[in-house]
């Protein structure tokens, strides 16, 4: 199984790329959100998921790690194919996804095209209690560094604290200090814990 292809991008369109490894060219499906990540550049890396059937072998590329996630979040669901995923991933980032769903906002997911009103409920009703359980990128969060609080979040998780309990000492703590980097989050959460 491929976890990230890195190499030299010779073709980039909104739709797939076309990247060059040790002397192999992969045609790698991208939504738009991954295109806007790679284009212009003349080499990246992609994290991957793979589908393989019977009749296809096809890959399906992501800038980040978080938004290839979301996509193996949807495509669990029944009724939501690789492409259909990806269209909404083209449509809406994947923290738009990720708040569509947990805050139940159908119309949000309907106006994606493919997803009617009983996909948009039936990825609500399979995703829901997933995604508000897991801790990670994408969340909505109203301070001005996302990335410090997400990772301080998960090193605190890890090391076995409630997800609840280390949201609300990081909330407070950003709030007070906006600026505060991942260890100086850390150790002020973890004398409050």
């Amino acid at each position: 199984m491929l976890e990230f292809i890195q190499g030299e991008i010779l073709e980039a369109t909104p739709a797939y790329v076309v990247m060059q490894n040790n002397g192999l060219g992969y045609f790698i499906n991208i939504s738009v959100n991954t295109y806007s990540d790679v284009s212009g550049k003349k080499e990246g890396v992609l994290y991957i998921h793979e589908i393989v059937r019977e009749d296809a072998y096809m890959l399906y590329g992501f800038a980040r790690k978080n938004e290839r996630e979301i996509f193996r979040s949807l495509i669990s669901v029944s009724g939501v194919g690789a492409n259909t995923a990806c269209m909404m991933l083209s449509s809406l980032s994947p923290a738009e996804i990720k708040t569509a769903i947990v805050q139940e906002q159908v119309n949000t997911l309907k106006a994606v095209k493919g997803i009617g009103a009983k996909s948009a409920q039936r990825i609500i009703v399979d995703l829901k209690d997933k995604l508000e359980k897991e801790p990670g990128e994408g969340e909505i969060i109203s301070t001005s560094d996302n990335t410090s609080r997400e990772e301080a979040l998960s090193a605190l998780v890890t090391l076995g604290f409630s997800k609840k309990q280390v949201e609300k000492v990081l909330d407070t703590l950003t709030s007070q200090e906006p600026d505060l980097n991942v260890e100086s989050l850390v150790k002020k959460a973890l004398k409050k814990l």
